[in-house]
């Protein structure tokens, strides 16, 4: 699994002029599920993400999780992540996991993250034609693959 973490003063998901998901001050994550993640991937990623301390303390240092800050997550599926772009200028999805497997463990992350939270993960719509709004904080983008574990 590949996410991208980006550290947000708020973000939204729209699908056809209709809100789904809307947070303040929190993370929106964008995941990639490839052929052969497990559950353990998704254990780990859900983990990293709700202890990456990527908020600033009151010495304006980063050294607060979200959940240290109690800020809000919105977790969006992204087949795109998992992108080869080996041979020529058309990305390859070969690596992408099907609508059989992607969709569990896309849920299976968002569960564990919710549990380890305390609260609701948002959610955008697996498979849906989505428009993403978000205000970048900082900006701060991490991307994290399960499989590197970096």
């Amino acid at each position: 699994m590949r996410i991208v973490i980006q550290r947000v003063r708020s973000a939204s998901v729209d699908i056809e002029d209709r809100r789904v998901a809307e947070i303040g001050q929190g993370l929106l994550v964008l995941v990639g599920v490839e052929n052969g993640d497990t559950e353990e991937d998704a254990a780990w990623l859900a983990s990293k993400t709700a202890g990456l301390r990527i908020f600033n303390d009151t010495n304006d240092v980063m050294n607060l999780s979200v959940k240290d800050i109690s800020g809000e997550v919105i977790a969006v599926s992204q087949f795109t992540l998992t992108a080869s772009t080996k041979k020529g200028n058309r990305p390859s999805y070969i690596r992408a996991a099907g609508h059989e497997t992607a969709v569990p463990m896309y849920q299976k992350y968002c569960d564990l993250l919710s549990a380890s939270l305390g609260r609701q993960v948002q959610q955008g719509v697996f498979g849906a034609d989505m428009q993403v709004s978000l205000v970048n904080d900082g900006p701060v983008t991490i991307i994290i693959d399960s499989r590197m574990k970096e």
